[in-house]
């Protein structure tokens, strides 16, 4: 029996529905103005989820460069998803700060190692002139009391990020150390400085990263 046509293209509807809405409203939100934003030349794109998403990069670095193409909530796989709008534009530089929502998931160590290697080297084939820094995950604080499948992961971050630091040369990236700088200086947890939730930055946590990145630019 043929389904009336009218039904055909709800169904038709809410499958396409159901496929752009696999990473979230704010996902889809964000990637569609990405898809209309124009292109400019020599573009310092940093590239992640609702930490990267969280700061103002052209102010912060004075360089109009610089934009902003993260994704609050984001994970390795929602960035491989649209990962073809940032290879189409060429850009100069791509700072990668991916995967503390991946854990917060259940994700495994290992698949989020995987997918940022996946991450690392589609850039570097599509877009072959662009200089791929990969940020180590940032340190966590489980003492705020929130966030708490996020800020539970420090022994998962700090074995990600040492096979980041290790394969990163082998990828043709290179392994930019945030985690050693926002840390407690005695332990492995997020400066409570910079933070007021244990996994998100308060400006002077942007303002410790920008110092970090400064010689890569």
């Amino acid at each position: 029996m043929r389904l009336p046509i009218s039904i055909l293209f709800l169904f038709i509807s809410l499958f396409s529905f159901a496929q752009s809405s696999k990473f979230g409203t704010y996902y889809d939100q964000r990637k569609s103005l990405f898809e209309l934003l124009p292109d400019t030349k020599n573009e310092i794109i940093f590239l992640g989820n609702s930490i990267t998403d969280g700061s103002e990069w052209v102010e912060l670095l004075q360089n109009q460069k610089a934009k902003n193409r993260g994704i609050s909530g984001d994970t390795s796989e929602g960035v491989l998803n649209r990962l073809y709008q940032i290879t189409r534009v060429e850009p100069s530089k791509v700072f990668l700060l991916i995967g503390i929502n991946d854990l917060a998931k259940n994700i495994s160590p290992d698949t989020i190692y995987v997918n940022i290697c996946k991450i690392v080297s589609i850039l570097r084939t599509k877009s072959p002139k662009t200089k791929v820094y990969v940020q180590s995950i940032l340190p966590v604080n489980n003492t705020f009391k929130s966030f708490g499948g996020h800020t539970s992961r420090t022994p998962q971050v700090l074995e990600i990020n040492g096979k980041l630091k290790s394969i990163c040369p082998k990828l043709g990236a290179t392994y930019v150390d945030l985690f050693s700088e926002l840390k407690n200086p005695n332990d492995d947890l997020l400066n409570p400085m910079y933070t007021n939730d244990g996994l998100h930055l308060m400006g002077e946590g942007y303002v410790a990263w920008m110092k970090v990145i400064q010689p890569y630019l």
